[in-house]
């Protein structure tokens, strides 16, 4: 029943794909309202089919918040914690302690990630280990390919294939007293998990380190039945599905900032030297407060004033209506805008030249080529409409941002 409600929700979403007339994203999300490939629209929507008869409840706050402070929060029952995430960024060290408290209860939390952090790591006693953690553009993510085993002969299929951004990502050690694997990934020929379950007092961790395999893309292609399966691992109980939306208001403290301070001042040697440097400071302040010479003036250097120019005359080919002109000059003030803040050479705006402007701009290759590409075909373009006008528009803005 859940299969079948999974593979029509699947079909009215991919009808949806096929008349849409935007541009597929590519790109992994993650995110509950995403109806793009790699978005979790589906698997969200079909949670109360896939967890039946219980109530799933979608989490609007920081996990730790809602655990340590909401009242709301009925303790005496058994709950699953469900996120499926690229790495699960919000959840914060003291999170983690909140989570594990929260398990050694008799609660089960399910995490899907592709990194997970090191306090987890420690805690639960696992390592990790990612052939693939350097590849990051669509098109190299598309090459990745993989086929995931369950451990659960009862289950009618226990063999998926699956045809891209599949990282060679697995789970490479663990406690095996406290730990069951319960799915397998093939690397290189060798079986090795990418799924397992760890006890930790009355509850359970259950770890997928493939969250790509629970996207709206997979949903649509023949893999509902490995998200049912994986799923069905979980015992009866209510629901927090968390879309990781929210940062702790309660935990302030930033992780993974190392505290200079902190650290001389846990070493005596290392103290001692932070107070005698200190009082080094002041004294040189203090014997040098007066100044040994006048200040030398800021010669201001004169200010380029071509882009505000080009605005100014942008303005007034729009009032005319002037659109081709108007293209124009809206290339010529983002060629301006690259000379002077990239420090790029706009002459030739070939491969290597995208490849340098994606980089410093921080911008994706594939966003970059698409605006230069752009650029150049407009540039050759007798006359513009209103349309193609307002799409450069929007191109440049949200690249300079």
């Amino acid at each position: 029943m859940v299969l079948q409600r999974l593979r029509k929700y699947a079909s009215l979403l991919l009808l949806f794909t096929l008349i849409g007339c935007n541009k597929t994203d590519w790109n992994e999300n993650f995110k509950e309202k995403e109806k793009s490939p790699f978005g979790n629209y589906i698997i969200y929507n079909e949670a109360e089919n896939l967890f039946k008869d219980q109530e799933v409840f979608l989490l609007k706050e920081n996990i730790y918040d809602y655990l340590a402070f909401n009242s709301d929060f009925d303790s005496t029952k058994t709950h699953n914690y469900v996120a499926i995430k690229h790495s699960g960024y919000k959840l914060t060290n003291t999170g983690v302690t909140e989570l594990l408290s929260f398990v050694s209860k008799g609660n089960n939390v399910f995490l899907a990630f592709n990194s997970f952090k090191d306090s987890l790591k420690k805690s639960l006693k696992f390592t990790t280990n990612n052939l693939d953690k350097n590849v990051y553009a669509v098109n190299d993510l598309k090459k990745l390919k993989g086929t995931f085993e369950l451990n659960n002969k009862s289950f009618s299929k226990t063999s998926f294939s699956f045809d891209r951004n599949i990282r060679r990502n697995y789970f490479l050690q663990y406690d095996e007293n406290t730990t069951s694997v319960l799915g397998t990934f093939a690397v290189d020929g060798e079986k090795v998990p990418n799924f397992i379950k760890i006890h930790h007092g009355k509850g359970a961790f259950y770890l997928h380190i493939q969250p790509i395999s629970f996207t709206n893309y997979y949903l649509l292609n023949d893999k509902e039945a490995y998200a049912a399966n994986v799923f069905s691992y979980l015992p009866n109980a209510a629901v927090i599905w968390d879309p990781q939306i929210k940062s702790s208001k309660y935990e302030d403290k930033k992780e993974d900032d190392s505290n200079v301070f902190k650290f001389f001042l846990e070493h005596p040697t290392l103290k001692w030297f932070l107070f005698v440097s200190i009082i080094g400071v002041l004294l040189f302040m203090l014997f040098n407060a007066r100044r040994k010479q006048r200040p030398i003036p800021v010669i201001e250097p004169l200010k380029n004033s071509t882009v505000a120019f080009t605005q100014t005359i942008a303005n007034l080919y729009l009032k005319e209506q002037d659109h081709k002109n108007l293209v124009d000059k809206k290339i010529a003030y983002f060629l301006e805008k690259v000379r002077s803040k990239y420090l790029l050479d706009t002459t030739n705006l070939n491969s290597d030249f995208i490849e340098k402007l994606a980089s410093k701009s921080g911008n994706e290759l594939q966003k970059t080529k698409y605006l230069v590409n752009t650029i150049i075909t407009l540039n050759k373009k007798p006359e513009c409409i209103e349309e193609e006008l307002i799409v450069l528009h929007k191109m440049i803005e949200n690249f300079l941002k």
